[in-house]
C-alpha cells in the first residue's frame, strides 16, 4: 500500500502572504485586501478615496489591480497620479500571494504608506486565499441585494470593514439594511459597517478616515 503525504493547496500561498505581510510590516505600509462581486463600485470607491487620503491625510497609496482580462480599472487609478500595477490572471477568479508578491517588484513599497488590492470581481473564489494584507474590505452594491452575506457567509465573515456601496440608488430596488447589517455583524462581530454612495462621494470620507486611522497605527507600530 502506498501512503502519500498530501499538503494543502494553500500552503505555498500561506507561506508566501507571510513572507509580503513581514516584508510590507517592516515598512510600515498598510495592505488592504478589496473584494467583492463584479460591478460593485470597488474602482470608484477607489477613485474618490485615493485622493482625499493625498489631500486631507497627506497619505501616499498604491494599488493592485486584478481583474480576468484586460486594463480599464487600472488605467482608471493611473489617472489619478497613483501608481498602479494591472494584474490579469487570464481565467482565474481571484489572486493570490505569489501574484502579489511579484506586483510588488514592480510597485516599490518605499514612499508609500499603504497599498490596496483590488481583486478580482468574484464573492466566493478571494475568501480563501491570503494575500499577505492587513484589512479585508468588502464591497456590497445596494442593486446587488441583501441577501449575499446569507448567500456567501466566507467572505463577509472575513471581512474588517463591509462597504454598502450605491445608497443613492436604495430608493429604486428592494434593500433591507437591517438585514445586512445583522446577518453581517453576527458572521463578523467586529465588522466596521459604513454606507456611501461613491458616484457622488457621499460617504467616502468615513471610509477614507477608516484607512487612515489604520495606516497611521500601523507607522506608529514597533
Amino acid at each position: 500500500m502506498k501512503i502519500r503525504i498530501v499538503q494543502s493547496i494553500l500552503a505555498d500561498n500561506t507561506r508566501l502572504a507571510a513572507r509580503t505581510r513581514e516584508l510590507l510590516g517592516a515598512r510600515r505600509v498598510l495592505a488592504v485586501n478589496m473584494m467583492s462581486s463584479p460591478g460593485a463600485g470597488k474602482t470608484t470607491v477607489l477613485e474618490r478615496t485615493l485622493p482625499y487620503l493625498k489631500e486631507r491625510h497627506g497619505l501616499s497609496a498604491g494599488v493592485i489591480e486584478g481583474d480576468v482580462e484586460g486594463s480599464e480599472d487600472g488605467l482608471r487609478i493611473e489617472r489619478l497620479g497613483v501608481p498602479v500595477v494591472q494584474l490579469n490572471t487570464r481565467g482565474a477568479c481571484h489572486l493570490d500571494a505569489s501574484m502579489v508578491a511579484a506586483a510588488l517588484e514592480d510597485l516599490p513599497a518605499e514612499g508609500l504608506d499603504l497599498i490596496v488590492i483590488e481583486n478580482v470581481g468574484n464573492l466566493v473564489c478571494p475568501a480563501g486565499f491570503d494575500l499577505g494584507e492587513d484589512l479585508r474590505v468588502v464591497v456590497l452594491s445596494i442593486p446587488e441585494g441583501d441577501d449575499k452575506p446569507s448567500k456567501y457567509p466566507a467572505i463577509f465573515k472575513k471581512a474588517d470593514a463591509l462597504l454598502i456601496n450605491k445608497i443613492d440608488l436604495a430608493h429604486h430596488v428592494r434593500f433591507q439594511r437591517e438585514r445586512v447589517h445583522a446577518v453581517s455583524r453576527r458572521l463578523a462581530p467586529a465588522v466596521r459597517i459604513m454606507e456611501l454612495a461613491a458616484a457622488t462621494g457621499e460617504g467616502v470620507a468615513a471610509f477614507g478616515d477608516y484607512l487612515a486611522q489604520a495606516a497611521h497605527a500601523k507607522k506608529e507600530r514597533r
